[in-house]
């Protein structure tokens, strides 16, 4: 079994994955960071040389692969859900989780993080809280039908979030 968790960057999937892992005593992984090493380039480079297609490509390659694995939390990266067969796959491999937040939270995350500059790419070519805005309502009900839970991560300690996901599964785990 496998479990993911999606959501828009800055949602809380990178720093919620380990502590869950943990907590469950699997493994983890982000998918971001496995593209990346496997591209030998950030996503960023990755957007440049090949545009949009070429990464979403290596994602659900990734992605798949990912899924075979077993005890595995997966951070899926915010666009994951883009891909019909990727949306499938990801819930027949177990739950997925949707790390829900608002415009002004996604955003105040994505500008903290000194890492986003130089490893993520803008989408729209819009101002920032923008692009947010309308990234996120297109992917909205990609979220949905993918997601088995929704948590939201406003205002929420990473403790809280692993402990709201850990009563939604546990139940789950304990019948495989």
């Amino acid at each position: 079994m496998v479990i993911t968790l999606i959501g828009y960057r800055g949602s809380g999937k990178t720093a919620v994955v380990e502590p869950l892992a943990r907590r469950l005593g699997w493994s983890w992984v982000d998918a971001d960071v496995v593209i990346e090493r496997q591209a030998g380039r950030s996503i960023r480079e990755i957007f440049e040389r090949d545009g949009e297609a070429g990464f979403r490509r290596m994602e659900c390659a990734v992605i798949r692969e990912l899924l075979q694995g077993t005890q595995l939390v997966i951070a899926a990266g915010g666009g994951a859900i883009l891909d019909g067969d990727t949306r499938r796959d990801l819930r027949a491999a177990g739950p997925v989780i949707w790390l829900a937040a608002s415009v002004e939270t996604l955003l105040e995350r994505i500008e903290g993080d000194c890492t986003t500059p130089e490893r993520r790419p803008g989408l729209t070519g819009q101002a920032p809280r923008d692009e947010v805005a309308s990234v996120l309502a297109e992917r909205l009900p990609w979220y949905q039908e993918c997601a088995t839970e929704t948590v939201a991560t406003d205002n929420q300690t990473i403790e809280q979030v692993v402990d709201q996901i850990w009563r939604s599964v546990k139940d789950v785990i304990s019948e495989n």
